[in-house]
């Protein structure tokens, strides 16, 4: 009996041992003429608490901002090298874009972690 106790026992402790947390981090790039978008990436964890960056819009007065572009990957890539330096794998990415017509849009991107 007391066997069965210990090798249940073991087995709930190896269950519990494997479950995983979850993190869900997105960008969401914005593309309005003249710089008048707003641009976020937002992290969420497990326990549903949020962070929020302010990321740069795609567009300036000017035009395509390049600068803006390079500056928005080096957040996001520093970003998920913090994650996994905490132990974060990244699981899964996927991308979405919306616009309402052909001067304005959104690019999302939404990258799922898991830990053990």
């Amino acid at each position: 009996m007391k066997t069965l106790f210990l090798t249940t026992a073991l087995i709930f402790f190896a269950l519990l041992t494997n479950a995983q947390q979850y993190m869900q981090m997105t960008t969401v790039e914005s593309v309005v003429p003249g710089g008048f978008g707003r641009s976020r990436l937002i992290t969420t964890d497990d326990k549903g608490s949020e962070q929020e960056i302010d990321l740069e819009n795609f567009f300036s007065l000017v035009g395509i901002n390049f600068g803006n572009i390079r500056n928005n990957d080096k957040i996001i890539t520093s970003k998920i090298s913090d994650l996994v330096k905490e132990g974060w794998e990244l699981s899964n990415v996927t991308s979405g874009v919306y616009s309402a017509d052909k001067s304005t849009g959104i690019f999302i991107t939404r990258y799922i972690f898991k830990k053990p």
